[in-house]
This record gives structure tokens, C-alpha cells and sequence, in this order.
């Protein structure tokens, strides 16, 4: 019964429209870049960043240790089926199942898969191996916690959960930790955070300061949301922790339960959409828990190991380009259809510029986008879809269909 997580869909609430802020700026005494500041002399602005992977050097056991090692992980697996996870891409496991133990990790090791795993079981003998990259603090304190007799609990204060994260870093100072939240980051009147924690946003705040990796839980597909909610998640906790700290993505890639699975495009979407709002990393949620419980549910099925696959080595060679500053002020993009919108988010890397844009409705749109700082023409090549597109005048233009997402490598 690995990697149950009841509570995130014992208790449902309705979708909330809500207002982010894309391009919050703060002032961190030099710590951060922020979006008024430029470091090229060629007249690029930079977004608010929490730094890539340079932010990992303060750890000696940390997840990340290069511009090549992008964070590609998935939830509460078996050690015995790292091999197979590794096959389809995945570089990092986060969570051990009642563990950890001697067996998982040295199960792990065998199969050079790092772990980010809680501080029980054998963990204080494993602090000298390299297996161990991250402390995996409680999941999801935000919400209302399922009891023994199989009710719900109040959320765990945000006091609570900063005290264990301090004692963490005590035990173990040289490893990050990491923190995953619920859906009442993007929802402050949703249900699922019991009823002395909902409607209280402010708790954020304190949450955020209660580990130094973030993750939202969201489940879009099992819970009936839009797509999009996964990008608001990723742009709340960025918010609330003042672009800080490394948000990962959660991504649905299993058939939870009646609701069905994610469609290899569902699962493409959320990975991407989360990128372009800046996310540092993916964890892909692959349990199926009911009718009954398949850990291994996302490798099961045929379409969706193809994806896993196909992303995932993407992601391995773009991790250099995502490992660069996000540029502010390099595109602007219109939509023809104002209520499908495309966002985007550029990079250069290497002499080129890296565009990666996703729509992010249900439904059909042209996006028009209009690049700074680039010859006048150019060539679009849109990666992985055996295409390209003329650049004339720094504009091109491209047909993006329900959540769809197109990622352009720009030469000149």
C-alpha cells in the first residue's frame, strides 16, 4: 500500500479563479537576481530566480549537482523497480515506503538511484552514504490530517512544521529538505484544509520557511480541475517564498481512480506549463489507488511509459538551457483567441535563444510572438516535431491546440 496519500482526495472542493502575480520582485541584498537588474551588458532583463543549481552548492549531499542534473523524480516507490524507473528517465526517487531501511538503500545504491527519504527508520547510520540527497519532511501539513479511526484531523500549525524542519537541519545539515503542500496554496476557502486552517492563506508564509525545497499537490485530472491549477501552484508557492526556493512540479502521470488517467498530452501539459512558470524540477505522482493500489501504474501502461520516456529525455537535454536565467523582457506573445492564452518563457543558452510556450486553456488559438534582441531573421526550430518556422521582422507565429505546448530553439 506504498505512497498512500488518502487525504488528498478525501475531502473535494470547487475550483476557485484566482489572480497571480507572474512577475513578483523583491529586493534580497544581492541574493537573488530580481527583474530589474541585467548581468549581460546586452540589455537582457532576468525574472525574479531562486538561482539553479549554484543554489545546491551549500549542501555536500545535495540532488542537484550541476547544470546537467535537473531534477526528474517520482513519488514513494519501490527500490526493487528503480532499474525500470531509470530506464524511463527518472533520476531521483523521493520517498521510501516505511523505510528507510538497510534493503531499500542498499537497493537504491545498486541501482545508482539517489533518494530524498525521511529521517526514520535507519536513516542516522546513512548519513555518510551518497544514496541519501534530501530529508523528506511531512506530507502535505497544510491540510486536514487523516486520523487513526479514519476521520480528518485539523491541519498541522505552520509553528509545527517549521520546529521539524529545524531539527532536521540539526540532525543533518548537509543535506536540503523538502517540503510538499496541498491544494489550499492556490485555494484558500478549499475544505480539504480542514475547518480551523481554511480561509487562511497567511499560514503560507510560515509554511514555505518549513524546508528548503517546495512541491504542491494538486492532481488535476483525479480532482476534477483544470490543468492550468498546476501552474498556479507553482506560481503560489514561488510568491510565497520570494522566489527563494526551488518549486518542483507534481505532475499526475497514473490513473488515480475513477476519474481515469491522464492523456500522454495531460501529462505533457502539466510537466510544461509548470516549466514555463518556473518550475525547478518534476515529480510524477504514479500510483493507482483505486480501485485498488498499482505502484507502478504509469510504467504499466504502454502510452503513458512512452511519454514518461519521450519528456524525460527532453528534459535531460534541455537541462543545461534550464539551468539559465529566465528573460524577462525578450518576448511579448498575443493570442488570437484573448480568452487562450499562450505563456512563455525564454532562455539563451549557448548562442541561442530557447522559447518554451504553452497554452493555457482548453481550446484552440494562433499565438504571435514578437522577440527582442535577436537578428531580424532567424529560424524556429520547434523541438521534437521535425519542424521549423521563419523568424522575419523578430515575429513568428504557430497553431497551439487545447494545452498544447511547443518548445523553439532560435538561431541566427
Amino acid at each position: 500500500m506504498s505512497g498512500q496519500r488518502w487525504h488528498r482526495w478525501g475531502i473535494r472542493g470547487q475550483w476557485v479563479a484566482i489572480a497571480l502575480s507572474l512577475t513578483t520582485m523583491r529586493c534580497d541584498g544581492g541574493r537573488q537576481l530580481v527583474g530589474w537588474e541585467t548581468t549581460d551588458g546586452a540589455g537582457d532583463v532576468y525574472l525574479p530566480w531562486y538561482g539553479g543549481s549554484p543554489y545546491y552548492r551549500r549542501w555536500p549531499n545535495a540532488p542537484v549537482s550541476g547544470p546537467g542534473s535537473w531534477i526528474v523524480s517520482v513519488w514513494m516507490q519501490n527500490p526493487t523497480n528503480a532499474a525500470r524507473f531509470r530506464d524511463a528517465g527518472i533520476n531521483l526517487f523521493v520517498g521510501l515506503w516505511n523505510g528507510p531501511t538497510d534493503d531499500q538503500l542498499a537497493t537504491l545504491a545498486r541501482a545508482a538511484m539517489p533518494v530524498i527519504t525521511h529521517q526514520t527508520g535507519v536513516w542516522k547510520t546513512h548519513t555518510g552514504d551518497a544514496t541519501a540527497r534530501g530529508w523528506l519532511l511531512p506530507d502535505q501539513p497544510d491540510n486536514a490530517q487523516l486520523q487513526a479511526n479514519g476521520s480528518f484531523g485539523p491541519c498541522i500549525p505552520p509553528s509545527e512544521a517549521l520546529a521539524t524542519y529545524q531539527t532536521m537541519v540539526q540532525n543533518d545539515p548537509s543535506r536540503p529538505t523538502f517540503l510538499e503542500l496541498g491544494r489550499g496554496i492556490v485555494e484558500p476557502n478549499w475544505v480539504g484544509r480542514g475547518s480551523t486552517c481554511t480561509g487562511h492563506p497567511e499560514h503560507y508564509a510560515d509554511y514555505v520557511r518549513a524546508a528548503d525545497m517546495l512541491g504542491v499537490v494538486l492532481f488535476p485530472i483525479d480532482s476534477g480541475v483544470p490543468l492550468e491549477m498546476v501552474a498556479a501552484g507553482i506560481e503560489q508557492a514561488r510568491t510565497w517564498s520570494h522566489d527563494e526556493k526551488p518549486v518542483l512540479a507534481i505532475v499526475q502521470a497514473s490513473r488515480i481512480g475513477e476519474q481515469g488517467r491522464p492523456t500522454p498530452a495531460q501529462i505533457r501539459a502539466q510537466v510544461w506549463m509548470s516549466i514555463v512558470h518556473r518550475a525547478a524540477g518534476v515529480e510524477y505522482y504514479c500510483h493507482q489507488q483505486r480501485p485498488t493500489v498499482v505502484e507502478t501504474d504509469c510504467l504499466d501502461d504502454a502510452p503513458t511509459l512512452a511519454t514518461l520516456r519521450q519528456l524525460n529525455a527532453q528534459l535531460g537535454d534541455l537541462a543545461p538551457v534550464l539551468d539559465t536565467l529566465p528573460v524577462a523582457n525578450g518576448v511579448t506573445v498575443s493570442s488570437s483567441d484573448p480568452a487562450h492564452p499562450v505563456d512563455t518563457l525564454l532562455k539563451r543558452y549557448a548562442g541561442a535563444s530557447y522559447l518554451f510556450a504553452a497554452a493555457m486553456r482548453d481550446g484552440s488559438t494562433r499565438a504571435t510572438f514578437q522577440l527582442e534582441r535577436i537578428p531580424a531573421t532567424a529560424n524556429a526550430e520547434v523541438l521534437g516535431e521535425n519542424r521549423s518556422i521563419a523568424v522575419a521582422n523578430r515575429m513568428f507565429q504557430d497553431d497551439f491546440t487545447s494545452y498544447g505546448v511547443h518548445l523553439y530553439r532560435l538561431t541566427y
